[in-house]
């Protein structure tokens, strides 16, 4: 069962005017917050994004602007790297 995390503080932005619909996104994210629709990126998927930042990073047109390194995605990434369990801070669990 994917987690859905807290939608009302994420910070994932896609702009649509400088999507090209190349796609990167759509590969690239762990989640599958992203699809391609009638030839720009859609975050059709948006509450499972866990600001990882994979997205922004991979995206040639600075159409993606998230605030990676808070949240889930870090606490998540951190626990993998120092072999603990996720911890962001809060205390709903999201993680």
């Amino acid at each position: 069962m994917r987690q859905k995390y807290i939608t009302k503080i994420l910070s994932l932005e896609l702009d649509n005017k400088l999507c090209t619909g190349c796609g990167m996104c759509a590969t690239v994210c762990p989640h599958g917050v992203f699809d391609i629709r009638e030839g720009k990126a859609a975050a059709s998927r948006k509450q499972y994004c866990m600001e990882c930042g994979a997205c922004k990073l991979n995206c040639r047109f600075n159409a993606i602007s998230v605030n990676s390194g808070v949240g889930c995605g870090y606490a998540v990434i951190m626990g993998a790297i120092k072999g603990t369990g996720p911890d962001c801070g809060c205390s709903s669990g999201c993680c």
